[in-house]
């Protein structure tokens, strides 16, 4: 897609009505602007697109807004994320700070506060260098180390008891969200959501066979894991502190 110069503000909004309202709105301001009515073609759009902000409504079909957020932060942590929600409990603007949300409206809001907040999240983010906005921002750089492992995010590899392994790219995917939340259990249905973007009836063999490949790789013994566990009727949890 050809690029206009103009800052590019993604919208997923499943009302149509409040999606149509900010794109005219933005588009007055002088952005370009595009929706997405769901979960799914708004991380499609996002990866396509590549906008300089997201406004992200958390109730939506298809993923939710948060597994959204929390897809986005494994590959980019400097992208602005304003979520606008209904849901404005304390614990719900909670929730998305701890995702990595940079602002949070809560629906009915006012539209010159929204311009504002908006316009702000962008010049914020034209702080930050040339060198640091090159790329995607990746928010796992360098090694991660846990017992006699060593993940290379940067050069896609892994030194394990089997040797040095090439990674896949949805490998390093799943491993950073493991990371990103080591301690807490993720579901299957979680971490097909947020690392694959997938929903409904996919079969969850998909993650199990990720797990097996993990502990052949990162554990002592596969069959007695110490960091890439399961939890019965839940999950997986990865655990290193």
């Amino acid at each position: 897609m050809k690029n206009s110069g103009k800052k590019r503000v993604l919208v997923i909004e499943d009302d149509i009505h409040i999606a149509e309202g900010l794109k005219l709105n933005l588009s007055l301001q002088g952005y370009d602007v595009m929706t997405a009515k769901d979960g799914i073609s708004g991380l499609n759009e996002w990866k396509e697109w590549r906008p300089h902000l997201i406004v992200l409504d958390i109730m939506l079909p298809g993923i939710d807004g948060l597994s959204i957020l929390r897809n986005i932060r494994l590959e980019d942590e400097r992208l602005p994320v304003l979520i606008l929600s209904a849901k404005a409990e304390a614990h719900d603007r909670i929730m998305g700070l701890s995702y990595g949300v940079d602002d949070y409206l809560s629906k009915p809001f006012n539209l010159e506060e929204f311009l504002l907040r908006v316009e702000r999240l962008l010049v914020r983010a034209s702080w930050s260098s040339k060198e640091e906005r090159a790329g995607t921002g990746v928010i796992f750089s360098g090694a991660y180390r846990f017992g006699d492992n060593v993940i290379n995010f940067e050069k896609s590899t892994a030194i394990c008891r089997v040797g040095k392994v090439t990674l896949t790219e949805q490998e390093l995917k799943l491993l950073k969200l493991f990371i990103a939340n080591r301690g807490k259990p993720l579901s299957r249905r979680k971490l097909l959501e947020i690392g694959w973007g997938y929903t409904g009836a996919v079969t969850t063999r998909t993650v199990d066979n990720f797990i097996v490949r993990f502990r052949k790789y990162f554990e002592t013994d596969p069959k007695k894991p110490e960091y890439f566990k399961s939890i019965r009727i839940v999950g997986y949890i990865f655990d290193h502190e």
